[in-house]
């Protein structure tokens, strides 16, 4: 059973004088307890722009949200925001890409986890404390209490990261929202905050959205796995069918760019052709046409319905029944 599902979400950002930018448009998924779903996709495909809508966090001028997201009976994008701000924290958690300016710099990280406790559980300061301190120690922070009365900036990268875990996990959330928590981090703690989302999700029961632009770091991960390209998802499948056997070019492309160990030196890179910016509209046909190889007139007539059943993909010239190769990502389970 879906803990979270939300249906056809669509943001429009609008400015007077300019034409309206839709950064998602009608994007579905389902995640259920103890879940792990992944929201994959390049910069600027509307992964950071869903997140942001489902907590709320969106400007109330010049953007237009549409669709639903029924949580616990609620349709989240249609709540008010004194409701929404009861909701997070307690029932919704949220782990930002950017700790350094996620966290407030003139606050010690102590003050800024037990705000959480006091807020949502009703914590007395000297419990909230002390639960501040397990917290720390429990998302591997060494000598917690002592971190407790320092700054952001006196902490690492890695540190900070965890301390916003810490806070996103406080209030023990039904869904939890990772939004490129391994950003910027070297390739030993991105390795360690995975395995730390992965035991809260196990230990808490808690229902986690993955988001990043790279396949390899949901490829141990992700019980299913969501390809955004221009704010649609193009292709949505079980993590190893997606892996063994990808069936857009564009899934296909992001599998091909990530270097492997492996291969010969002096190789050189497979990037996708192009750019992001270089797409078409929607509503005119695909909007990965002018960087696919397998572009045929069809690609430019109409826009592509998402086919399929546990498998899908939205490309009217898919690669059916061919492996990509990446098999040695699903090493790192």
């Amino acid at each position: 059973m879906s803990l979270l599902d939300v249906q056809e979400l669509s943001v429009v950002f609008t400015q007077r004088g300019r034409e309206d930018v839709k950064a998602v448009d009608g994007v579905s998924f389902r995640v259920g307890a103890g879940e792990i779903v992944g929201v994959v996709g390049e910069s600027g495909c509307g992964k950071s722009v869903t997140a942001l809508a489902l907590m709320g966090l969106l400007p109330e001028k010049g953007v237009v949200v549409k669709g639903r997201a029924e949580f616990d009976g609620m349709d989240l994008l249609a709540l008010d925001q004194r409701t929404m701000r009861d909701l997070r924290g307690r029932e919704l958690g949220m782990i930002f890409q950017d700790p350094l300016s996620s966290l407030n710099p003139v606050v010690p990280i102590g003050k800024q986890v037990t705000e959480v406790l006091t807020r949502h559980r009703g914590m007395a300061n000297d419990v909230a404390t002390k639960e501040a301190e397990l917290l720390l120690d429990r998302v591997g922070i060494p000598d917690p209490r002592r971190r407790l009365k320092e700054y952001p900036h006196q902490l690492s990268g890695g540190m900070r990261q965890r301390a916003l875990i810490a806070m996103a996990v406080a209030c023990k959330p039904r869904v939890l929202i990772a939004d490129e928590p391994t950003t910027a981090l070297d390739v030993t703690i991105q390795a360690q905050i995975l395995e730390l989302l992965k035991e809260l999700v196990h230990e808490d029961g808690t229902a986690l959205i993955m988001i990043t632009h790279d396949l390899g770091v949901v490829a141990g991960l992700c019980d299913t796995i969501n390809v955004l390209y221009a704010g649609k998802v193009v292709e949505s499948a079980p993590r190893k069918p997606l892996f063994a056997t990808p069936n857009h070019p564009y899934t296909r492309g992001l599998l091909g760019s990530i270097p492997r160990l492996d291969s010969v030196r002096g190789e050189p890179l497979n990037p996708i052709p192009g750019s992001v910016r270089d797409l078409l509209p929607w509503a005119e046909g695909c909007a990965f046409a002018p960087r696919c190889e397998r572009v045929i007139e069809t690609c430019i007539e109409a826009t592509p319905e998402l086919l399929g059943g546990p498998h899908k993909y939205r490309c009217v010239n898919p690669v059916l029944g061919q492996s990509a190769g990446p098999e040695h990502l699903l090493e790192q389970e």
